[in-house]
């Protein structure tokens, strides 16, 4: 590489030298990364150097790259269709049905067809044409409203994972579940509210300068500007519904206060 490709080598190196860490999750810096060629690591390198060797085998290999190779290696029903999840279709044959969320799949008269289905976004193209969801994306791109491009329907974070299940004008409502031993960051936010609800397991709930466990069907408030932090003291994962209330619901509106993952101390390296 240093020799076929040394400016994406620097720019790989400083993304791993500026990454950041977050529990398990470690992020190479995007910024670094994007100075690296757009290129693959087949025609960059593999096709110059003089040091690889190419060995006959027999072997079936798939990089499961599109959803049409997801077609070709799953199961198929006996009208060839591959189907995943709440599906239910008629009169539908070599076909890709799936159902990655709460939505059922209802089809009729299907051929050659993909439909993939996840909570927060629906994708359909013939079996033929699905390499072209890259085109997609970058249509879909152009409205920065559209969360969907850039997060998955359920976001990982260091402590767990958490899913925006209803949203509207001045509201949004999430599913979070919190891993055994994990807690989120001591936080405030200026311009929303949030309702807590515990539906699974117990939580230690910090708002102000009040700590409390609360436990399933248990809940609490906190105001704009209240500082809070949310635990799961237990061995078991703990699951509640938040509810969001006010005028700007983005991530970007968290101060962290303190944090066991450092994001504190990167927030307030950027204002400085």
């Amino acid at each position: 590489m240093r020799q076929h490709l040394p400016a994406s080598l620097d720019a790989i190196d400083g993304a791993i030298a500026e990454a950041t860490v977050d529990g398990l999750f470690v992020r190479p810096s995007a910024e670094a990364f994007q100075q690296a060629e757009n290129i693959s690591i087949d025609h960059a390198i593999m096709e110059k150097t003089r040091r690889g060797v190419i060995v006959p085998v027999q072997m079936d290999w798939s990089d499961v790259g599109s959803w049409d190779a997801v077609w070709k290696l799953g199961e198929k029903d006996s009208d060839n269709n591959l189907v995943q999840g709440d599906v239910v279709a008629l009169d539908s044959r070599d076909s890709l049905l799936r159902s990655d969320g709460r939505a059922v799949v209802a089809a009729i008269g299907l051929d050659k067809m993909a439909v993939i289905a996840v909570s927060d976004a629906v994708f359909v193209a013939p079996i033929d044409r699905v390499s072209e969801v890259k085109d997609l994306i970058g249509r879909l791109s152009e409205n920065p409203d559209r969360d969907c491009v850039e997060l998955p329907a359920k976001v990982a974070r260091p402590w767990g994972t958490y899913e925006t299940i209803a949203s509207g004008p001045r509201f949004q409502v999430k599913h979070i579940v919190v891993d055994p031993g994990e807690r989120l960051s001591l936080q405030s936010h200026v311009h929303r509210s949030e309702h807590w609800v515990v539906v699974r397991g117990a939580a230690e709930v910090t708002v102000g300068e009040e700590v409390t466990i609360l436990r399933e069907n248990e809940s609490t408030y906190i105001s704009p500007g209240t500082k809070h932090r949310l635990a799961n003291p237990g061995k078991l994962p703990l699951e509640l519904v938040e509810v969001q209330c006010g005028p700007y619901l983005g991530e970007d509106d968290i101060i962290r206060l303190d944090d066991e993952y450092g994001r504190a101390d990167r927030a307030a390296q950027k204002k400085a």
